[in-house]
């Protein structure tokens, strides 16, 4: 009996002692699991009875258990090495058989599949060529080819526009000069767009242009100013249309005049002092008259025609007259010759129109039938022709790279501009006009509070482009696909695939806020084409490829599965368990989800055994093993006591 009790001690020591062994020869092995032995007693015993003093018959291994411990997980430099923080195992293909394993140490084989050190394939969800995972699972898969090109279908632009921009651009009507006669019984009503009141303006009983011109600028959005000119001619040269003199006699700039030669001139009956003493020409009259106290009178001469051209530049009434003495050569200096003046007037873009309200309607025809006139009208070329610009890169079908700008031109709000206000779009792809904005630019209005209200009046705030034409760099077709057919219905969002160059440009969340012009955020969904650069695993274990092009694709998702009862799990070699009875079908989902545990990335779960604990169980065993010994040689003694009795 003793015998058979000290040798059960040391078979099981000796299993200990290989356990031990085992787990301290597997410190530094990735993923695996340290085990322990489980002892239990035996005794001999009846079958109904255990007796009344049973006598233990040594020990018996009653198992042999593995710690599914979490192991420490350490940093590496492959970016496939994966360490499960948390439940769950890799699920491992291996010629057919299905095995799982904690051990992340993996690869890509020459056929492209993500594998571990033994060729295993790493099981997981596979994903679409556009990178959507599809929830089916099999062999992962690293695609090593390059990236398709993807052309642009929406670009989404968040901004703000400055409101304390000013309006840069001006619209104006210039009405062509009318004479005092002309207008000089006229009154009219001023209407306005932005909500103004309507202005009256009577230029009736009005005595100088100058004052008609005062009178008319009073009205906003109006401004006028008023020129009178003399013209005096040599009564051999045919007097031109309106020219007040047709037989008065002045000599030519170089004939001499006589002494009894006179010249009086006045500003609304104000004589003005002109010292004729020395004036023996045309020329030296000139001088004379530019001699004189008043600056806004001028005189010139028309070398073509030889006529003295006296002006008041404020449109006051001149009076004039001249003689040499000669009856039939003079005019009486007591009836002088009184000019009239001519009124200019310019409207801005405020004014709806104007309305006749008695005399003639000169003037209110005359304002109607002229042309607009823009100032500082908006040029991409000049950037003090906009307030703000921002540019981004869209791509075609064929990947090639172009450049669209935006251009945003502050208008005049509308209306009286209480809680408005407008800014006009402009749109270019490589120095070429689009979206027909080098006609008629988009018009973007804001609210009270800065947010865009609509553009064109439509609410989503987009700007479909349909009339763009990729070209090279000499201005011709490039090949890539162009705009959609002449009368082809576009729907936003652009359907895939694609058949066209034609992209939206979403504006929805731009403001326009009292700040400074800022690109808050702006993105686009093309790119050119890529290669393979680099992987990268998320926690949920999501493959990312990263491409040369700065795009990245999920290229799959690994699975993880986990057992009701892992210890039942039968441990095969090379790190990794199959499933058996006791452990129960295995329960496959995604990581960091339910009770799996989430993915870290290039990094390795270390073997969970505590050296130090093993080395202490390594001694225990050792005694063990030598207690057991002593048992039998004790034994034996006795045996051989008995033996020597004869």
């Amino acid at each position: 009996m003793a015998f058979n009790t000290g040798l059960s001690g040391l078979r099981a020591a000796a299993v200990d002692l290989d356990v031990t062994g085992n787990n301290i020869a597997n410190a530094s092995t990735v993923g695996f699991k340290g085990s322990r032995v489980q002892f239990g007693d035996l005794y001999a015993s009846g079958f109904l009875s255990g007796g009344s003093n049973p006598i233990g018959d040594g020990v018996n291994v009653q198992d042999v258990k593995q710690s599914f411990g979490q192991g420490n997980i350490s940093f590496t430099d492959n970016g496939l090495d994966m360490a499960i923080s948390g439940d769950g195992f890799f699920i491992l293909n291996s010629g057919g058989e299905t095995r799982y394993s904690r051990a992340g140490q993996f690869t890509i084989d020459k056929d492209g599949f993500v594998v571990n050190s033994q060729s295993m394939r790493v099981q997981g969800y596979t994903a679409d060529d556009d990178g959507n995972l599809s929830g089916i699972r099999g062999n992962l898969e690293i695609a090593t080819d390059n990236l398709a090109p993807r052309r642009t279908t929406n670009l989404r632009s968040d901004l703000n526009l400055d409101s304390r921009q000013s309006v840069l651009e001006s619209r104006v009507r210039d009405v062509v000069p009318l004479s005092y006669n002309d207008i000089n019984t006229e009154s009219f009503d001023v209407t306005y767009t932005d909500g103004t009141p309507a202005y009256s303006v009577d230029l009736s009983s009005l005595p100088t242009a100058r004052a008609m011109a005062d009178q008319i600028a009073s009205a906003p959005g109006l401004s006028a100013s008023a020129t009178t000119t003399a013209r005096i001619q040599h009564p051999t040269t045919p007097a031109p249309a309106g020219s007040e003199l047709n037989d008065a006699y002045i000599s030519t700039a170089q004939a001499q005049v006589p002494s009894s030669f006179s010249f009086n001139l006045s500003v609304n009956n104000a004589p003005i002092p002109i010292d004729i003493s020395s004036v023996n020409s045309l020329v030296d009259l000139r001088d004379a008259i530019n001699r004189s106290s008043d600056s806004a009178i001028s005189a010139t001469i028309d070398s073509t025609t030889g006529v003295l051209n006296v002006v008041h530049n404020q449109g006051e009434n001149l009076q004039f007259s001249y003689g040499n003495g000669n009856p039939g050569q003079s005019i009486d200096p007591t009836s002088p010759v009184t000019v009239f003046g001519d009124v200019n007037a310019i409207g801005d873009r405020t004014i709806l129109g104007l309305n006749s309200t008695g005399g003639t309607s000169n003037f209110v025809d005359s304002y109607g039938t002229s042309p607009i006139r823009i100032t500082n009208e908006f040029n991409p070329q000049d950037q003090r022709t906009y307030n703000h610009a921002t540019s981004t890169s869209v791509f075609d079908s064929l990947g090639n790279s172009h450049e669209l700008t935006q251009f945003f031109v502050k208008e005049p709000a509308p209306g009286n501009g209480v809680g408005v206000s407008e800014w006009s779009v402009y749109l270019q792809i490589d120095g070429e006009m689009v979206a027909g904005t080098d006609i008629t630019p988009y018009t973007a209005r804001f609210d009270q509070d800065g947010v865009l209200q609509s553009i064109n009046g439509d609410t989503s705030g987009e700007i479909l482009i349909t009339d763009w034409v990729p070209k090279d760099s000499q201005g011709l077709p490039n090949g890539a696909d162009g705009p959609p057919a002449a009368g082809a219905l576009v729907v936003t969002p652009i359907p895939e695939p694609p058949t066209s160059s034609a992209f939206v440009l979403s504006l929805g969340e731009t403001t326009q806020y009292g700040a400074a012009f800022g690109v808050d955020d702006q993105r686009q969904n093309g790119y050119t084409t890529g290669r393979l650069s680099g992987l990268d695993v998320s926690k949920q274990g999501v493959l990312f490829a990263r491409y040369t092009n700065g795009q990245s694709k999920a290229l799959g998702q690994v699975a993880l599965a986990s057992f009701n009862n892992t210890d039942g799990l039968s441990p095969v070699g090379d790190t990794s368990w199959v499933e058996t009875f006791e452990s129960g079908q295995p329960i496959i989902g995604q990581p960091d989800t339910g009770t799996l545990g989430g993915i870290k990335a290039s990094s390795v779960e270390e073997s969970n055994v505590d050296l130090s604990a093993e080395l202490v169980n390594l001694i225990i065993a050792q005694r063990n093993y030598q207690a057991n010994a002593k048992t039998i040689e004790t034994s034996d003694a006795v045996t051989q006591t008995i033996i020597n009795l004869r």
